[in-house]
């Protein structure tokens, strides 16, 4: 897993690339994206370069929500990957984040 973290002001965005599953989720739970909520009011995480994902993924991005809402601070995921998208899909999710997500139209 790749954390790519930009913070300008109090606002950050961070990118994360590559599998968000079980395997990394305990070093996500450690990691600088739980931490931007203590220097930032809103925190923009890009999922696009998510390549795999499971349910420990998506527990990760509750606990960040749910960490961010208890600090009053913002948290949104923005360019969800097609592996995110199957995993909010498969959980009945999306609603849960209210993050708008651009989806492909499918090609025939």
């Amino acid at each position: 897993m790749e954390i790519d973290v930009a913070i300008v002001g109090e606002y950050c965005q961070i990118s994360l690339a590559g599998e968000m599953t079980i395997y990394v989720a305990e070093n996500l739970k450690n990691s600088e994206l739980f931490s931007a909520f203590e220097q930032c009011t809103r925190v923009d995480v890009d999922l696009s370069m998510i390549s795999e994902m499971d349910t420990a993924g998506l527990q990760i991005m509750v606990a960040a929500k749910a960490s961010a809402q208890a600090q009053g601070k913002e948290v949104h995921f923005i360019n969800h990957s097609s592996a995110v998208l199957n995993v909010l899909d498969l959980c009945n999710m999306a609603s849960f984040f209210g993050d708008p997500m651009v989806i492909s139209p499918s090609v025939n």
